[in-house]
């Protein structure tokens, strides 16, 4: 799990608490892991293939961004709240295109 690095093995996928031997697209799934506290995971966290291609934090990133509404005028340094999957953070806005 990124950030935190957390290492663990998958026991099993399921999908409407019935175990899975493949899950494809479109499948709302959950899986179980072993040896991982529910509190040593937290929203925002990304899960991956720890040996081939490990999932990593991100200093920056490009978006694309439609604002529906604001009081203000926007800038570069403006730092506003996203909500992205899961997570909610404040990011800051380095460049506007």
């Amino acid at each position: 799990f990124a950030p935190v690095n957390n290492t663990t093995e998958v026991k099993s996928v399921e999908m409407h608490h019935e175990a899975l031997s493949e899950a494809l697209p479109g499948d709302n799934v959950g899986f179980n892991v072993k040896n991982v506290s529910v509190k040593d995971i937290r929203r925002g966290n990304v899960c991956g293939d720890s040996k081939s291609d490990p999932p990593q934090e991100a200093a920056q990133f490009t978006s694309q961004v439609i604002i529906l509404n604001h009081p203000g005028q926007i800038s570069a340094g403006y730092s506003p709240v996203i909500d992205c999957h899961t997570a909610h953070i404040a990011c800051k806005f380095a460049e506007l295109k």
